[in-house]
């Protein structure tokens, strides 16, 4: 068994799919270990995406993460980081499939901005490491 760490972005909170995401979690039987809604700061956002602080795209993350509360939380199951990542589907959604998260409720917004709805761990080390930073150790 192994955890991973999720979001569900701010788009998806403002245009109701947080219900969807979760019933789509459950029936896939992985467990929810923890679960909040909070508003995401800039800190948090540095620290998460440390990688891509200093593309010139990042500010459009920042604005995008910072325009209304998120849910977070962590997930447990069998393989559930890459199982959770074909769940959410391509990060594009342009190119996500129908039946993924992404496929089915994302979208490109009118200002060029990838509202993608979800986030989800890589790898077991960001799994690590982005539930360590979002909930403590």
């Amino acid at each position: 068994m192994e955890n991973t760490f999720f979001i569900i972005k701010p788009d998806g909170v403002r245009r109701s799919l947080v219900g969807s995401v979760l019933s789509r979690i459950e029936r896939r039987g992985f467990t929810i270990e923890k679960l909040e809604m909070r508003q995401v700061t800039k800190e948090i956002l540095d620290q998460h995406y440390a990688d891509l602080v200093d593309r010139p795209f990042y500010p459009d993350i920042v604005t995008y993460m910072t325009t209304g509360p998120v849910v977070i939380g962590i997930l447990r199951g069998s393989n559930v980081i890459s199982s959770w990542r074909k769940m959410m589907g391509a990060t594009d959604p342009a190119d996500a499939l129908p039946g993924t998260i992404r496929g089915d409720f994302a979208h490109s917004s009118d200002n060029g901005c990838v509202e993608n709805i979800v986030h989800g761990s890589d790898c077991l080390e960001s799994a690590e490491r982005e539930i360590a930073l979002w909930f403590g150790k």
